[in-house]
């Protein structure tokens, strides 16, 4: 479901007091994920037009489970399959793969690979990590099976190459029949079942080739504007030390929070609407951005519905 379009407008006026870095983050950063001295600076776009504030009314929209594991799939390379042995013990391997475009997994297999199964049921599992804050994983089980004709064949042949550049040997290549998808958010959660049609039926998220990198250039060049959201558009009722943009999609994007007293915290931010391109996710950033900085002056009023779903990530005393 997604919300209405709304159009929006102005670019970003420059902040003037950036979040300082911190040695004793809460947050288990890569290097390319921590708060840096930094002077401010919009994200450049080559179109940045909005009319009108953004949101009138904010709700948490995100991705189906379909759609995140078809974007796992597409964003990932490695993965374990597994299957149990001809003794009986459930047994994993690492393996390369690609995706077809109905997300189908291609694998080459050895010749003792392919001999470690009893029979073709097999589980292939994928997890992708986000910006060292999270790692959405998803679960295909399938048989484990042969392409079916000549025309798959140079197909999947195409695949492989342009993935990893390089021939793969026929009598190597295998696919995993998907049957049905476990899909996690991260680690500890619950999982959703994803049933094969839905799975090849969805569409990888078209941000997803540069959601990373603009993850990274936000919670760099950007802290301040991620602080002011958190304070603008969520309802939330304790005073946090710390703010971090985990992911960003078509629907919106993903923040976590650290409260001295409260613990860490989880909550989606969605956009006014939905964006497919690299300057529309530039663009809507910087109306929000804009429309925060306003409110928070008090130049608009508040005339729009903030987030109120939250989601404990880890409580206070785990933290200790």
């Amino acid at each position: 479901m997604h919300l209405q379009a709304q159009t929006l407008t102005n670019q970003f006026a420059p902040s003037v007091a950036p979040l300082k870095s911190t040695s004793k983050s809460r947050f288990a950063y890569p290097k390319g994920c921590r708060f840096r001295r930094f002077s401010f600076r919009a994200l450049k776009c080559s179109v940045s037009a909005i009319s009108e504030l953004a949101p009138t009314e904010l709700r948490n929209v995100k991705p189906f489970p379909a759609e995140v594991s078809r974007t796992i799939m597409e964003l990932s390379s490695v993965g374990t399959l597994s299957s149990l042995s001809h003794e009986g013990w459930p047994l994993g391997v690492g393996v390369r793969f690609a995706v077809d475009q109905d997300g189908t997994p291609l694998l080459s297999l050895n010749e003792s690979m392919r001999e470690f199964s009893i029979d073709r049921r097999s589980s292939l599992h994928v997890q992708l990590e986000q910006c060292g804050l999270r790692t959405p994983q998803c679960t295909i089980q399938g048989s484990l099976d042969k392409p079916d004709n000549k025309m798959n064949l140079k197909r999947l042949h195409t695949t492989w190459k342009k993935r990893f550049g390089e021939d793969i040997n026929e009598d190597l290549l295998y696919i995993v029949s998907v049957e049905r998808v476990l899909q996690i958010d991260d680690f500890g959660e619950v999982g959703v079942l994803v049933n094969s049609s839905d799975y090849k039926t969805a569409s990888p998220d078209p941000l997803r080739n540069f959601a990373e990198r603009l993850v990274n250039e936000i919670n760099t060049n950007n802290a301040e504007d991620v602080n002011r959201f958190c304070n603008i558009y969520a309802d939330l009722n304790f005073e946090f030390t710390e703010a971090k943009l985990i992911w960003i999609d078509r629907l919106g994007f993903d923040l976590r929070v650290f409260s001295p007293q409260k613990g860490t915290f989880e909550f989606r931010i969605p956009f006014p609407r939905e964006v497919t391109d690299e300057k529309g996710a530039k663009s809507t950033f910087n109306g929000l951005s804009q429309q925060a900085w306003e409110v928070e002056r008090n130049f608009q009023a508040l005339d729009f519905e903030k987030v109120k779903q939250f989601k404990m990530v880890r409580p206070l005393h785990s933290l200790e």
